[in-house]
């Protein structure tokens, strides 16, 4: 199906339809990686890849020829590992918890140290199996997230046993604020990534994430991490955004209803229509990933038409506004656009006042899900 045309009608019994664009997923990596041909593109999948499934996301994008890939837990990481081939390496961004590091290590995980206490965990565990283990070091360089402090920096440099029996397969960083390209706090930070990075010469660096691709050069080094531009939300707030969209959602009409003035919409009657009002209601709410913030201030769309949203967003339904559609336009089963190309995740996402990870990665199970598959051969190349 095109994601630019709208279904018309819910069958089957579904009550909304999520359509997740394979393709456009692939090219969204693909458009990335030729950004900085020299660095390694990875990806980041956790939270169940945003959201839009993990198990099948990410062999698309091994089959484009991402072999790095990030998750947030074990869990996740192990998951994983029983999708891909051998020669993909997996990142688990929260490093090791307590006692965890026996599957890291059987499962043949990658921990991203954060503290000195995660690395004494790593290395004991490296002299209990007598091998070296990898592991990727995250310094905070200004976020205070994730990642060793300057302090614990400084221990490690003047105490490097501290990292016996560990391979380091790259220095990382998290920028904090790299969708605001003319934020004062990118450069700080790559100044003292820089100066971190200097401790471990022959390490490589994994510094840019969505946004930090697009601060430019200075920024890609050895390993870039794209997370929401390949799912198609925006990298920057400041410029249109170049991705490709990969979801789509579209909802039913359950029923329709005409009302006259002064009839009260909703959960606590918050709103009451000035004058008769046709409403229809449809099959999603906030257990759905449609935030209760969106009420009455957000909307769906049917062929171009916006259609607020009357009143508070339910558990399992919302009320839009349907007098702008000529009477009958929408009957039961009527399918209205959600996410889409009259409304981006962005859009969606600043009606509720959140942002488009929140909204993106929210996305129930209870839609039929929709997977687009490539038109055409991925690439075959794996990461330089």
């Amino acid at each position: 199906m095109d994601m630019t045309i709208s279904r018309q009608k819910a069958s089957g019994g579904a009550s909304g339809y999520l359509t997740i664009d394979l393709g456009a997923l692939r090219d969204n990596f693909l458009m990335l990686k030729a950004m900085a041909p020299n660095a390694v593109t990875s990806a980041v999948v956790k939270a169940n890849a945003y959201g839009l499934g993990a198990d099948i996301v990410a062999p698309v994008l091994y089959d484009a020829g991402c072999r790095h890939f990030f998750v947030a837990h074990i869990d996740e990481g192990i998951a994983l590992r029983l999708r891909l081939a051998g020669d993909a390496d997996i990142f688990v961004l929260n490093g090791l918890q307590p006692d965890n590091e026996t599957s890291c290590a059987a499962m043949s995980l990658t921990p991203v140290i954060n503290s000195l206490e995660q690395m004494a965990q790593w290395t004991a565990h490296a002299k209990i199996l007598g091998k070296t283990l990898p592991a990727a070091l995250q310094i905070d360089t200004g976020m205070s997230r994730l990642g060793m402090a300057p302090s614990e920096v400084e221990t490690l440099k003047t105490s490097p046993e501290l990292l016996d029996g560990i391979a380091v397969t790259f220095v990382m960083s998290h920028l904090a604020c790299a969708d605001e390209p003319e934020h004062i706090a990118n450069g700080a930070q790559l100044t003292v990534m820089r100066k971190a990075a200097q401790m471990f010469p022959n390490a490589p660096v994994c510094f840019a994430n969505s946004g930090g691709i697009f601060l430019g050069a200075d920024y890609h080094n050895a390993v870039m991490r794209p997370g929401i531009a390949l799912y198609g939300g925006a990298p920057s707030t400041l410029k249109p955004n170049p991705m490709k969209p990969v979801v789509r959602l579209d909802v039913a009409v359950v029923q329709t209803r005409t009302v006259p003035a002064d009839t009260l919409v909703g959960y606590g009657g918050t709103l009451r229509t000035s004058g008769e009002t046709r409403l229809a209601t449809i099959a999603a709410g906030y257990a759905d990933g449609l935030p209760r913030s969106l009420s009455s201030r957000g909307s769906a769309y049917f062929n171009g038409v916006r259609l607020p949203i009357a009143g508070r967003v339910s558990m399992d339904s919302i009320s839009i506004d349907i007098t702008a559609l000529p009477d009958g336009t929408l009957t039961h089963g009527s399918l209205v656009q959600i996410i889409g190309p009259d409304q981006s995740l962005e859009d969606i996402a600043e009606d509720a006042g959140t942002i488009a990870y929140e909204i993106l990665t929210g996305l129930g199970h209870r839609y039929r899900r929709t997977y687009l598959q490539p038109q055409q051969a991925a690439a075959t190349n794996a990461d330089k």
